[in-house]
């Protein structure tokens, strides 16, 4: 690629950035439109009810401490994630807390642009208790998991670091949290202004997810080099009307591995590497 490429491809990136306004555009919703569903359904007889008793998660409630111990994880223990602490995970980042209208929008622990929450959420599970390895879809409206598909932990690591572009430490997460888009249900009310409202939401979901495992005293770190193929492949998406775009690891965290992480990037720093 040489410079007049890069350079097109800068000025692309930052023309992307504005909110832009044309005259006479009408959105599918100003034209009356019916508007898409709020969730994907189920495709598998497989589910499992997500407990819901907080309270007996030891949970920090000094939220400052919470902003000012928030960090990126990228070293896990071998200590398996619980499935209590999973449903929080996931209650925190896409739980649907109400309902407006009939069924015009949904309510999220979240913020949404327009409450389109386009995002659906799928798991890679390698070590919670309570559910098989494999690969599941986060039912929102259910608080709920439909299971995809089992899969053995050797291959499941291959698919997580393959999926994530190589980066072996993810394979040892024990969930990794993939997020996908469904296009349209954004379209549908701000046409090609849509993506970009999206990407600004993903950034609110995944923010909620550091700070709920850094209340649990868990760690996670949000990865943006990921190969959409393999990961659409892997949970059955065409990658046209949905395809999975962001993704974050999450395991346990114990405070030596955690000094031995900043004792590398210090002299990593030190080194100017």
């Amino acid at each position: 690629m040489d410079s007049a490429e890069v350079e097109k491809l800068i000025l692309e990136g930052r023309n992307f950035m504005h909110y832009r306004i044309a005259d006479g555009y009408q959105s599918d919703q100003t034209k009356k439109i019916r508007q898409p569903p709020l969730v994907k359904e189920p495709v598998s007889d497989t589910r499992i009810q997500l407990p819901v008793s907080y309270e007996k998660l030891e949970i920090s409630g000094d939220f400052l401490t919470i902003i000012n111990t928030r960090r990126s994880h990228r070293v896990y223990a071998s200590q398996p994630l619980s499935l209590l602490q999973l449903s929080y995970l996931l209650w925190c980042t896409q739980g649907v807390r109400d309902m407006r209208g009939k069924a015009y929008a949904t309510l999220r622990t979240v913020p949404s642009a327009g409450a389109r929450h386009p995002f659906e959420t799928y798991l890679a599970v390698r070590s919670v208790t309570g559910l098989e390895q494999g690969y599941y879809h986060y039912l929102p409206m259910s608080h709920s998991l439909e299971l995809l598909k089992k899969e053995n932990d050797e291959s499941m690591r291959g698919f997580i670091a393959g999926s994530l572009h190589g980066q072996a430490w993810t394979a040892r997460a024990g969930a990794v949290f993939y997020y996908s888009m469904v296009f349209y249900r954004a379209e549908w009310r701000y046409g090609f202004n849509a993506h970009r409202t999206a990407l600004i939401d993903a950034g609110h979901v995944t923010e909620n997810l550091y700070l709920a495992c850094t209340s649990l005293g868990l760690g996670g770190c949000a990865v943006a080099a990921l190969d959409s193929d393999i990961c659409d492949s892997m949970f059955n998406l065409d990658g046209k009307e949905e395809t999975i775009f962001y993704a974050m690891p999450v395991g346990t965290v114990r405070a030596e591995d955690e000094q031995a992480e900043k004792d590398f990037y210090a002299f990593v720093k030190e080194q100017g590497l």
